[in-house]
């Protein structure tokens, strides 16, 4: 965009788009543009978007689309605004943001229980609308406020996922618009290249504006376990998470079962939920194998909707949830046969113990994967991490104001001792918790399907409209 007057017929290209309402459009110039239509979710990255856009179609998404691709902006769609690299926002300035709010329609085919719903539904709505249609569930997240077009469209890792497959395998069709401003069906009938790229890559290729998705019968049983260790030594802090990797790299262990472990400054706290019954629980044996001088919390829930309400990894959102803070997070994956030796192990809690922080809010945990996850061939959806047992994510959080050099020199050596002893881990790194200075990141994220990915990229949108800084490239 150079002179004014191209502006100036920007701005009435979008306002044109959206139906001429002038409220479903904000501009740079907006009273109070950043906190009312910005709003980042990591105020470590500052963004200002030439436009927030709130279309209430597909129609509209599409000619927001053909609009910014005639005065030429980039294009990225925001569902529930929770990007860690606030990408959904565009990732750096000047972009379109096409705000999914008014998209959270639903409904569901009582024959074949597949849902239709709108990418601006949120998670903890979604679960009560697909329950309350015939008591039926499916996997996803824990943070009830994301909202289902970026979720289901990077993955979406939660505690049904060993059951079930990721929130992206429930897709089975997806109304998306294209670069091209064309709106387009895709299944695995109909453009299945389409297809493919959204489960794991939408933001470099189109907007959903509907996703078709299949449920499952919701359980009516579960335990969920919380348990508290509040050790003093490194050595004792390491053999915990020695004695969990152990634990969750059994080849057989169910896939009723999944776990977190959560380190924190002072503690560690081991928690999930196993979609069983109490009996089938008390074998795990967690208490033996895991023994804490406090008491844990071993609750039996009944209610599907209160297992996945009840705020399992609270912890997780107490630090980060819904308010904008400043924040910068890292992602490795370990596989059955990549696993953490114990020898890098002890160097993490050492480096813990003897490293300033910068900050209290830091935290990293170890979250368990696999099951059938692990089913799906890794070349079925842009996904790459189909080997993945365990995702380590570390979290470096600052409530009053950026991240300092320290506290980023901290994250980074936490990364560096896990990465140093299994570089094979370094090479994953999940898209729902991106690293905006990560290198190569493309690599990293969509593994050995990169390549099929920049081709289609070239074919879908050559121009690059859907852009991010570490979306996915025109195959050079």
């Amino acid at each position: 965009m150079g002179n004014t007057t191209s502006i100036a017929a920007g701005r009435d290209c979008l306002t044109s788009a959206v139906g001429g309402v002038a409220a479903h459009v904000a501009f740079q110039d907006a009273l109070l543009y950043q906190t009312t239509a910005v709003d980042p979710y990591n105020l470590n990255i500052p963004v200002t978007p030439a436009a927030v856009t709130y279309p209430q179609s597909a129609d509209e998404v599409a000619a927001v689309v053909k609009c910014a691709s005639d005065y030429d902006y980039k294009v990225q769609a925001r569902s529930g605004g929770h990007s860690f690299g606030n990408f959904g926002l565009g990732g750096q300035d000047g972009a379109i943001v096409v705000d999914m709010k008014h998209f959270s329609q639903f409904s569901m085919d009582e024959s074949t229980f597949v849902a239709t719903i709108g990418p601006g539904t949120t998670l903890g709505n979604l679960d009560t609308e697909i329950y309350n249609a015939g008591k039926r569930a499916m996997a996803h997240g824990i943070c009830p406020s994301i909202r289902t077009g970026g979720h289901l469209t990077v993955g979406g890792l939660g505690p049904t996922a060993r059951q079930w497959g990721l929130a992206l395998d429930h897709v089975e069709e997806v109304e998306v618009v294209l670069a091209n401003s064309s709106i387009v069906r895709a299944s695995a009938t109909q453009n299945q290249d389409v297809l493919f790229a959204i489960k794991g890559a939408a933001a470099s290729f189109g907007i959903v504006t509907e996703f078709k998705v299949r449920t499952e019968e919701a359980p009516g049983l579960g335990v969920q376990y919380s348990f508290s260790f509040n050790l003093g030594t490194p050595a004792e802090k390491a053999k915990l998470v020695k004695d969990w990797q152990a634990y969750i790299a059994q080849e057989n262990l169910t896939w009723k079962f999944y776990s977190n472990l959560i380190i924190f400054d002072g503690q560690i706290i081991l928690e999930g939920i196993f979609f069983g019954s109490k009996e089938e629980y008390d074998q795990l044996d967690l208490e033996k194998k895991f023994p804490t001088s406090e008491p844990g919390t071993v609750l039996v829930l009944t209610d599907w909707l209160g297992m996945i309400g009840h705020g399992l990894e609270d912890t997780i959102l107490r630090l980060i949830g819904d308010s904008p803070t400043w924040f910068y997070a890292k992602s490795l994956g370990f596989t059955p046969s990549t696993l953490i030796p114990n020898s890098a192990i002890d160097g993490l809690f050492d480096y813990i113990h003897k490293t300033n922080a910068g900050t209290l809010a830091w935290f990293v945990t170890l979250s368990l994967e696999g099951g059938a996850i692990n089913a799906v061939p890794k070349d079925a959806t842009a996904y790459g991490h189909r080997d993945v047992l365990f995702w380590v994510q570390i979290f470096v959080a600052n409530p009053l104001g950026p991240i300092s050099q320290t506290t980023y020199d901290f994250a980074d050596g936490l990364y560096d001792i896990l990465a140093q002893a299994v570089p094979e881990s370094a090479g994953h790194a999940y898209l729902g918790c991106p690293d905006p200075k990560m290198p190569d990141a493309q690599r990293a994220y969509w593994r050995s399907n990169l390549p099929r990915l920049e081709e289609l990229k070239g074919d879908l949108d050559p121009k690059d409209i859907f852009h991010n800084p570490q979306g996915v490239q025109v195959a050079s």
